[in-house]
């Protein structure tokens, strides 16, 4: 099972993700409301995972990914969003993201995400 950041600048969805994926045996070593906080975390917990919001008031979750990419190409991140149609979500996979997943979300569906990220 991996280490994950949870970025979302709402903190019951950061709590609600985190109590699904530890669930499914996943280890929460850090969370952050905010890119710039995001972006400080990756660096210093060097997670196995990413879990980011694409849409925050800081900076957007497009900009985040992109800096985690510059800091650590092989990063692995899943993109959060709240409509699969957004034009956010083709970015962010040409971006280098592994995945998404729409809110809502499942319990199931969430760690099928994380475990296939994992695993790429």
């Amino acid at each position: 099972m991996g280490t994950l950041l949870l970025v979302d600048d709402a903190s019951y969805m950061r709590r609600l993700i985190g109590i699904m994926a530890k669930k499914g045996g996943h280890e929460i070593v850090g969370e952050a409301e905010t890119g710039e906080m995001a972006i400080d975390l990756f660096v210093r917990l060097s997670p196995d995972l990413v879990i980011l919001d694409i849409l925050m008031p800081d900076m957007d979750g497009l900009a985040v990914l992109k800096r985690i990419k510059e800091l650590n190409s092989d990063a692995r991140v899943i993109m959060c969003t709240a409509s699969e149609q957004s034009h956010h979500v083709q970015e962010a996979l040409s971006s280098g993201a592994q995945g998404y997943i729409v809110k809502p979300f499942t319990q199931e569906s969430l760690n099928e995400k994380i475990n296939t990220a994992l695993s790429s």
